[in-house]
């Protein structure tokens, strides 16, 4: 269990550490690897996207407001969340496509940058579809749980189509450390799909709390870039391209966030890493740095069967956490949502760290 004695900074403070944090881990990743000065590096590309999601942000963002697609907060969560009712939404439609053309230019729309921005943003078209049916209906309950599912597998086929396509010879083996390899065949596919659907909705689970799934992703996003590219450099600058998006919005979503990236961007970023652990052959890495997103999707589905499970004649059941995902329960616990943002931010760089140790 992480400790009560956690980060409590202001949100701006959280920001600058992460992106001095961040340009800093970048920037000793391009002089290791003897990248600086050159345009297929990590520092430029995510320079470029942060600045540029940055400056688009305080345009965008009233304009959101202007239009008042604004959040609806659900009643059953957090009481301290209710303030934030209003808040604009959607905001990923501002970093997201940035990013993702900036990595196209950068790397000349080599395929692989271009299949992964295809699913990219498909996986943000599902996410923004179920933004405007929450908004056009004020309510919580957007697209069905089973069309989001169904969207996402069709998506996810699609890539693995490609995949297939392009390097169906070698992509079905996983590497493990230590030099050993896992050979699966066929069954590749099915974990591709599940890798693609179960990443794309863990990440959507953790975007609850201001700053926290932005920040989060650009750390797992960069440090995933650190470690594909040796072998796949255009699929770095993907990487670095789409974190420093992350980082330009979390000028904006930094608490007290001004705006919230939604579905549209939770659903797409998760869907981005995934993409990049499997076409990259990175799977155990991913696992590694998507450790917290595993967290906080374990956290409800120990909440939801725990709660079935005791139900009593009353259909009454007992809740094994206060509240889930996890960083309710945190908050719940009295932790403010910088606390919860800080040790995150710190949880996931140590993942990071054990990844590239262990690649």
């Amino acid at each position: 269990m992480l400790s009560s004695r956690s980060l409590n900074l202001s949100g701006m403070q959280l920001l600058v550490g992460l992106a001095i944090a961040l340009v800093g881990f970048a920037f000793v990743a391009d002089e290791l690897a003897g990248r600086v000065g050159q345009m297929v590096s990590l520092t430029p590309p995510l320079l470029v996207a942060a600045l540029i999601s940055a400056g688009l942000g305080c345009w965008v963002v009233p304009a959101l407001r202007a239009f008042k697609l604004g959040q609806i907060i659900r009643e059953d969560g957090p009481q301290s969340h209710l303030k934030k009712a209003g808040t604009p939404t959607m905001g990923a439609i501002f970093f997201l496509p940035t990013a993702v053309l900036i990595a196209l230019l950068w790397t000349g729309f080599a395929p692989s940058v271009v299949a992964l921005s295809a699913l990219t943003l498909a996986y943000g078209w599902i996410g923004w579809v179920d933004d405007w049916a929450i908004i056009r209906v004020r309510s919580n309950k957007g697209m069905t749980p089973r069309m989001k599912l169904a969207l996402q597998i069709g998506f996810a086929l699609l890539f693995c189509l490609w995949l297939a396509y392009t390097d169906g010879t070698t992509i079905t083996t996983v590497a493990l450390p230590f030099g050993l390899m896992l050979p699966l065949g066929f069954l590749f596919w099915g974990l591709a799909v599940f890798t693609l659907t179960a990443e794309s909705n863990a990440v959507n689970l953790t975007d609850g709390v201001d700053g926290l799934a932005g920040g989060t992703v650009a750390i797992a996003l960069l440090g995933l870039g650190v470690i594909v590219a040796p072998t796949h450099p255009e699929v770095m600058v993907f990487c670095a391209a789409l974190s420093g998006g992350c980082l330009g919005f979390l000028v904006h979503n930094r608490h007290p966030a001004q705006v919230f990236m939604g579905n549209t961007g939770s659903t797409a970023l998760g869907g981005a890493l995934a993409a990049v652990g499997l076409l990259a052959g990175a799977l155990f890495p991913l696992l590694v740095l998507s450790l917290l997103f595993v967290i906080e999707t374990v956290s409800v589905i120990i909440q939801v069967s725990y709660y079935k499970a005791t139900k009593d004649a009353n259909g009454i059941g007992k809740r094994f956490f206060k509240m889930s995902p996890y960083h309710n329960h945190l908050e719940l616990s009295g932790w403010s949502e910088t606390q919860i943002v800080g040790t995150f931010y710190l949880v996931n760089a140590a993942l990071v760290g054990v990844a590239l140790a262990l690649r």
